[in-house]
């Protein structure tokens, strides 16, 4: 079995690896990825690499395409399953690390503590202007109620916020019995003081947050985007923030990344991170651990245990 990891992976997720099959470890480029791609069983990928149709239909022995971490809008799926390849994932590795990252943004954002960073280094004490509120008692809404999203909720027991879901898919049985209150999206952007995205990046929910959403909000409110780039319409997010609609926002994610010279960057009220959320230590070796030991079951026609397309589960293993 011969496998292309094509982006950066935890040292115990080659290990797993490289116990029973032969990886190749570099980072190609798009050309070059062309060119090798016919000589692999297996490629596992983070964001950085894009998994083309033609890369796809290239890879005459592609038998698995692995991912080490959760969202597949880099992959070209629907091909993937044209050739019924399966694609794998780790749809709980980086859990826990995203939902730390969006109470680090709404810690940042409720205390100022970007912009007080950065005043401080610029010889400004600015005490009296920087007064903050706390989490304790606001409303969160969580927009996606899957894994991250009920992790969010767990974290926010501890700080004492109530909160609003917002997940057509999850049932409002699931919802109930973790004391959060169901709720429609208009619900979540009307009553919450503090917004967090954990939905997937597709037609369906692209620009699922535009001018509209905003015009609902509280202009007391915050939101947070550590999930998909392009979720939240950047265009209307600066319109937002420019007409004081909102009081601030924090985003991982871009709708192009990296995102180059932003409107967004010339408001002080918003806190950006260059898509950390799944970028932890931990997290890394959870993610690329699980990428490996699925890629490595399909590879042995053994059942994976998280496939993103299940047409091809259903064809390999009925």
């Amino acid at each position: 079995m011969k496998i292309l990891v094509s982006d950066k992976l935890a040292e115990e997720a080659l290990e797993v690896l490289r116990k029973e099959a032969e990886v190749d470890y570099f980072e190609p480029t798009p050309e070059e990825l062309l060119e090798v791609i016919e000589k692999y069983d297996a490629i596992i990928v983070r964001s950085r690499t894009k998994v083309p149709a033609d890369v796809i239909e290239k890879g005459k022995n592609l038998k698995v395409i692995g991912r080490a971490g959760v969202g597949v809008d880099n992959i070209d799926v629907k091909k993937a399953t044209e050739k019924e390849i399966p694609v794998v994932n780790a749809p709980r590795g980086s859990t826990h690390s995203v939902a730390e990252l969006v109470f680090g943004h709404m810690l940042s954002l409720a205390r100022h503590l970007a912009y007080a960073d950065r005043s401080l280094r610029e010889g400004r004490w600015e005490k009296k202007k920087l007064k903050g509120i706390e989490l304790q008692e606001k409303t969160l809404g969580i927009i996606g109620f899957g894994r991250i999203g009920q992790e969010v909720w767990k974290l926010a027991q501890v700080f004492g916020m109530k909160c609003i879901a917002y997940d057509p898919y999850a049932p409002v049985e699931l919802i109930k019995e973790k004391k959060a209150e169901p709720g429609t999206l208009e619900d979540v952007l009307k009553n919450s003081d503090f917004i967090t995205i954990h939905a997937l990046l597709t037609d369906e929910t692209r620009h699922m947050i535009s001018d509209a959403q905003f015009e609902m909000m509280k202009d007391t409110a915050y939101i947070i985007n550590c999930a998909r780039g392009g979720i939240i319409d950047e265009g209307a997010l600066y319109t937002a923030l420019k007409e004081k609609k909102i009081a601030g926002a924090a985003l991982d994610v871009f709708e192009t990344e990296p995102p180059g010279k932003s409107r967004l960057f010339e408001f002080d009220n918003i806190v950006f991170t260059p898509h950390l959320g799944a970028s932890t230590k931990e997290g890394q070796i959870r993610a690329g651990i699980t990428s490996a030991e699925q890629v490595l079951k399909v590879l042995k026609g053994e059942k994976p245990d998280f496939i993103v397309n299940k047409e091809v589960l259903e064809q390999k293993w009925p």
